[in-house]
């Protein structure tokens, strides 16, 4: 049976459903198996311009009315819940998630759609100061920042892109979307679908099937953007915030990393196997969280290679379709051609190949490195796929001094018996986020999220995204005449 959002094969402007001016078209398929699940045409640069006009116009009703934006998001959130299976389905067929991916992506959406609900209240006077000036009152706001330009990414496309998108709509902003087009149904279509339904206003949320090349620099540069969130690769964020910083425009860029696991001297072994294997092959390896150098302490090097050696020959590949499967497919050719040369480096430099992983059409059987050299080119890439790069270091101190033998810093992850040692490495760590006994795919919309170094500016999470998406206003009355010295 056909999943019914591919026939929501069009962009999302000014609410309705229109065809793409472009003459070109692209196929949206699933990178498992290469059938078309739907055919676009792309979205002209005269239709993007025309979605932003239409965002900024919806915008202001849209800010000053915070029951609607309540409404609205309760009945969205209530669309994804009556259409869940329909939903994920979708995920897998379009972005090749596993089952125990889908359904983590799922839920999370939903609760950050849920958590921004709290976000709503938070739009306008939020406090009452008395001046230094007599018989003055400082009333401080938060106002919205108007029109947010939202840009996602292919490997979790609906979660990260309504991280984005439902806290500006609670906090009164206006949203021209554009998904990244492999995924542009789950991404795009099915977000307009369920705003639709929940009554959402027209204009205030746009979705664009189109590609960059299309749009050019538009989508960030535009005169009624007067925010620009994005997710993806720091070559492009560093492109968009060079764009948008000559405009002054306000930014949050969520880019690479070259996430570290640290197992130090007294790491529990199995323990942390058990995180390091969910870690690095949860949707593939395809997170910008993910595990891409597991660097080891010597004294328990061997014995934790042996047994994350084992449990990757184990894990289950194929079709994402099945339930059991944990390995499904890489989301095009493209990046299997990537993942094949980086396994060629690793057998030119002369790294142990410990699993050499084998191709199966899109999909990458688990491939596990040994003994890299952290300072090697294949170490400071980011893998992006089902590649263990595993290194060894000679103390505890040398563990975190690799780790941060980067230029990235989003995501990390330590594992010791002893939590106090554990949290003083913690903070030497210098990334946004590390957690201690776990692995570093974690996020929750209650939580500080965000990267250092060339990994991103910008925090996402509540209550930290309320000071991305609105502007501080000062406000201050004089109550009694001034008495002013000339």
């Amino acid at each position: 049976m056909v999943n019914q959002y591919q026939s929501f094969n069009q962009s999302f402007i000014n609410g309705e459903w229109t065809e793409g001016n472009e003459a070109r078209t692209a196929d949206m398929v699933n990178p498992y198996d290469n059938k078309v699940l739907a055919n676009v045409h792309l979205a002209s640069l005269d239709q993007l311009n025309d979605a932003f006009t239409g965002a900024s116009k919806a915008q202001k009703a849209w800010g000053q009315d915070p029951e609607q934006r309540k409404a609205v998001i309760r009945k969205a959130v209530k669309y994804f819940k009556d259409h869940q299976a329909e939903i994920q389905e979708i995920l897998t067929l379009e972005s090749g998630s596993t089952a125990v991916k889908a359904s983590l992506e799922f839920d999370l959406t939903v609760g950050v759609m849920e958590e921004s609900l709290t976000m709503v209240d938070q739009v306008g006077k939020f406090e009452d100061k008395q001046s230094i000036i007599p018989d003055k009152m400082n009333e401080f706001y938060r106002l919205p920042k108007g029109v947010i330009a939202s840009i996602a990414p292919f490997n979790f496309p609906l979660y990260l892109s309504m991280r984005t998108i439902a806290p500006a709509l609670a906090l009164g902003n206006a949203v021209v979307h554009k998904p990244d087009l492999k995924c542009g149904l789950i991404s795009g279509s099915v977000i307009a679908r369920a705003f639709e339904e929940a009554g959402l206003p027209s204009g205030v949320f746009q979705s664009l099937l189109t590609k960059s090349s299309v749009t050019g620099d538009r989508m960030f540069n535009h005169d009624e953007a007067n925010f620009v969130s994005f997710t993806g690769s720091t070559p492009v964020g560093r492109q968009i915030g060079q764009v948008a910083g000559e405009q002054l425009k306000d930014v949050a860029l969520e880019l690479g990393g070259n996430g570290p696991f640290c197992v130090l001297s007294d790491a529990d072994i199995d323990q942390a196997v058990d995180a390091a294997i969910f870690g690095k092959y949860m949707h593939q390896g395809q997170i910008c969280m993910m595990i891409n150098r597991l660097i080891v302490h010597e004294d328990v090097y061997d014995k934790f290679v042996e047994k994350f050696v084992e449990r990757s020959k184990n894990i289950k590949y194929g079709d994402p379709r099945d339930p059991d499967v944990v390995v499904g497919p890489l989301i095009d050719d493209n990046q299997m051609e990537k993942s094949l040369a980086n396994i060629s480096k690793a057998k030119e430099a002369g790294f142990d190949i410990l699993l050499e992983g084998e191709q199966d059409g899109r999909v990458l059987t688990p491939t596990v490195i040994g003994n890299v050299d952290n300072d090697s080119e294949l170490a400071q890439t980011e893998m992006f796929s089902p590649i263990a790069l595993i290194i060894k270091a000679d103390s505890d101190d040398d563990v975190i001094a690799k780790a941060n033998d980067t230029a990235f810093g989003l995501s990390s992850a330590i594992f010791s018996r002893d939590e106090e040692k554990a949290r003083k490495y913690a903070l030497e760590l210098q990334y946004g986020m590390t957690h201690i006994n776990d692995q570093p795919v974690n996020d929750e919309p209650t939580a500080l999220f965000g990267g250092m170094r060339q990994s991103g500016i910008g925090r996402f999470g509540s209550p930290f995204i309320i000071d991305e998406f609105t502007e501080g206003k000062w406000i201050s009355v004089q109550n009694e005449p001034r008495e002013y010295p000339f």
